[in-house]
């Protein structure tokens, strides 16, 4: 297997090392992988000149050749998955097969987005004899993207992808603590032929890149995906530059468990699900709603489950869950345990870290949780799931839709009826029923209230990275 990548900047088609850097670590033993470079304000100046020239050659340049490329970069991704998933484990911790997954998933953005840029149709508008109106999108211009730590490879190949399939040029700031992702999408489109500047990558102090970038008169679309609290700040700097924003944020999932399900098979494809990627997943389902028929089997089972889950280093065979990305993952997992139990609630599996070097902490389940738990209003983004009881649909409905979140959220029942009324009243941009799948290379993904706005993906993805134009003809003066 590989060694961990020597991590460069990525701008103007060359790769560059800078003076400064940060460690990278194994979250798995703490130990030292690399360093990641970080840009100075010379080297973010460097990636907007390339980038603004990247623009202009690539806005030229026709859908079918821009997806050529995409194509061809996703097929080296694909041929390297062993190499970039190895990569991924050491500096996130996921285990090895879950990093082929997100590398094939990376892969399935690229597919789907080379093919969708070549269908950004427009069109005319019937009007009188002597005039015509053709509405047209056309690439929005240099797009500044910021992804997050917690699929390091995915994340940023959904907004690159969409950048790229519109025309647009793009500058991402990858996260520092996992950047090995990102710098093999930049590999794979450098070998595929990508012209210099159309991608860019820099890593660095994440508020010192965003407040430069943003601002500046060539940026024309922000895209993030982080935290609720990053995403309205970042929206406010955009706002003051009247730039548009495509922000996916915090979440804070709920399941609605109906009494018709079999709680056995509902809760072990849920408590397998929660320990996906160590529940650090915006999407990760969390607030389990159940009703009071079905209650004691599904929170028992869900418990096992929990219990049974190998923890260790994602590169053992063995390992089904690897570590949580960082010491304050571990205490914020602390803190909403010992505040749950103070007010109340059973733990029924986990709510301890374990042991002290590597940062392992395990599926941990909560039931009868009161309202006034910090764990029923924060996110925990860990492997953390509150299971209570709920009498009715009415009262589970309203539990759900009880935050100022709304990105993914879940419902189990056989029911025509209730299905369809879940997914009416349900407050998220993702309803997924009878699946904990809520997001797909082909379908629109993004959130409604505190969790964002814009969409990225399927059809819909690409029309952030476009403006519309009215083109108005007279064929007389």
């Amino acid at each position: 297997m590989t060694a961990y990548p020597d991590l460069k900047l990525y701008i103007g088609g060359a790769w560059r090392k800078t003076s400064d850097s940060l460690p990278v670590l194994n979250p798995a033993d703490e130990s030292v992988i690399g360093a990641v470079p970080v840009a100075a304000r010379a080297d973010l100046d460097d990636a907007l000149a390339a980038a603004r020239e990247g623009f202009r050659v690539w806005s030229r340049t026709s859908p079918r050749a821009r997806g050529e490329i995409m194509l061809k970069a996703a097929a080296l991704m694909r041929a390297r998955i062993d190499e970039i998933a190895h990569a991924i484990t050491l500096e996130h911790g996921k285990p090895f097969a879950q990093a082929q997954l997100e590398v094939i998933r990376g892969c399935e953005f690229f597919e789907w987005d080379a093919a969708e840029g070549q269908r950004t149709y427009g069109r005319v508008i019937p009007s009188e004899p002597g005039i015509k109106y053709v509405v047209m999108h056309q690439p929005i211009g240099m797009v500044a993207a910021f992804s997050p730590w917690n699929f390091p490879m995915s994340q940023p190949a959904r907004k690159i992808a969409g950048a790229l399939a519109a025309g647009c040029s793009i500058i991402l700031k990858a996260a520092e603590e996992t950047p090995a992702g990102a710098l093999h999408i930049a590999r794979a489109l450098h070998d595929a032929g990508l012209p210099p500047g159309v991608f860019n990558l820099v890593f660095g102090i994440p508020a010192d890149i965003s407040s430069y970038l943003i601002p500046q008169e060539q940026t024309r679309l922000i895209a993030f995906t982080g935290s609720t609290a990053v995403g309205k700040h970042l929206t406010r700097i955009a706002a003051d530059h009247m730039k548009p924003v495509l922000m996916e944020l915090g979440g804070h999932a709920p399941v609605i468990v109906c009494d018709d399900v079999d709680p056995v098979a509902a809760a072990t494809a849920s408590a397998i699900r929660k320990s996906r990627n160590a529940g650090q997943v915006c999407t990760s389902p969390t607030r389990f709603f159940v009703q009071e028929p079905i209650y004691e089997a599904f929170a028992k089972t869900f418990a096992e489950k929990a219990r049974s889950v190998v923890i260790g280093n994602g590169l053992d065979a063995a390992t089904q869950m690897g570590p949580v990305a960082n010491h304050r993952r571990i205490e914020a997992m602390e803190v909403l345990v010992a505040d749950a139990k103070a007010k109340g609630a059973r733990v029924l599996a986990g709510g301890e870290r374990i042991g002290n070097r590597g940062y392992f902490f395990p599926v941990t389940v909560l039931a009868d949780v009161p309202d006034d738990a910090r764990v029923m209003r924060e996110e925990p983004f860990g492997p953390l799931a509150v299971i209570n009881p709920v009498s009715t649909l009415d009262d589970a409905i309203a539990k759900a839709n009880g935050l100022p979140f709304g990105l993914a959220a879940y419902a189990f029942t056989h029911s025509a009826s209730r299905a369809d009324r879940l997914a009416d009243e349900i407050e998220a941009g993702n309803v997924s029923i009878n699946t904990l799948e809520a997001s797909v290379a082909e379908v629109p993904f993004g959130g409604v209230k505190d969790s964002g706005y814009g969409r990225e993906g399927g059809a819909e993805g690409l029309s952030h990275y476009t403006i519309i134009k009215n083109v108005s003809h007279r064929m007389a003066i």
